[in-house]
């Protein structure tokens, strides 16, 4: 079922946040797995972290904070900049690819278009750039714009508001692959679309699509009044 936004409650969306990482383009590119080998690697040789140790460590400052960037900070005291250099040296053009198909939907939205990510500003330009995007943002918040905080804790949300000019949430749209991201942007008055599965509604996001291609499915473009 279509829904048509640009108007509710009296509110005029505004502001369209897209995440970057899987969300962008589809899990199935195999990146973020390469990704995630190299913080494991930066945690072995650079931190001296037993092996055994590291995937629980991950998952634990995931939960805890976020990003595993943020618990590394608070417990190993990295630099942020020397991490993300790191982690992010992947060879992009191996796994990304232009994509026309999103370009062309994307454009068709009037709303201003930012990137909102737990990744790093140069990644994302990075990875604009292989997919042929970078001029259908107008603006990239990343993790350290929003620290000490990230997605999805409340306040890295609020940091974005006002980096984007002090809009108000239920002038936003979110559009993210992690359920969690959704969940407090709904509660916080934005209209949230899973990307990652065609399901239908859920408690926590508005909508949901397979792949960010699908968007004019469950968004449309034109600017009309849903309920």
């Amino acid at each position: 079922m279509e829904i048509f936004f640009g108007y509710t409650g009296g509110m005029v969306f505004s502001v369209l946040f897209c995440d970057l990482d899987d969300t962008l383009y589809p899990p199935s590119s195999g990146l973020w797995e390469v990704i995630g080998d190299r913080i494991s690697v930066y945690m072995r040789q650079r931190l001296h972290i037993p092996e055994e140790k590291i995937l629980a460590l991950r998952q634990q400052y995931y939960q805890a904070y976020g990003t595993t960037l943020r618990g590394l900070q608070n417990h190993f005291g990295v630099d942020p900049g020397e991490y993300l250099a790191y982690v992010h040296d992947v060879p992009l053009q191996d796994y990304l690819a232009p994509n026309p198909a999103l370009r062309e939907a994307l454009l068709k939205y009037p709303q201003r278009r930012l990137i909102f990510t737990n990744a790093d500003r140069d990644h994302a330009h990075r990875v604009l750039e292989i997919l042929n995007l970078a001029d259908c943002f107008e603006q990239i918040i990343d993790v350290l714009d929003i620290a000490p905080y990230c997605k999805p804790q409340p306040e890295a949300f609020e940091i974005a508001l006002k980096l984007a000019g002090q809009v108000e949430p239920r002038q936003c749209i979110l559009l993210d692959d992690k359920i969690e991201n959704l969940a407090v942007a709904r509660r916080m008055g934005f209209y949230t679309v899973w990307v990652g599965r065609s399901n239908g509604s859920h408690p926590d996001y508005h909508a949901s699509v397979a792949s960010l291609n699908d968007l004019p499915l469950v968004l449309s473009p034109d600017l009309e009044h849903w309920e």
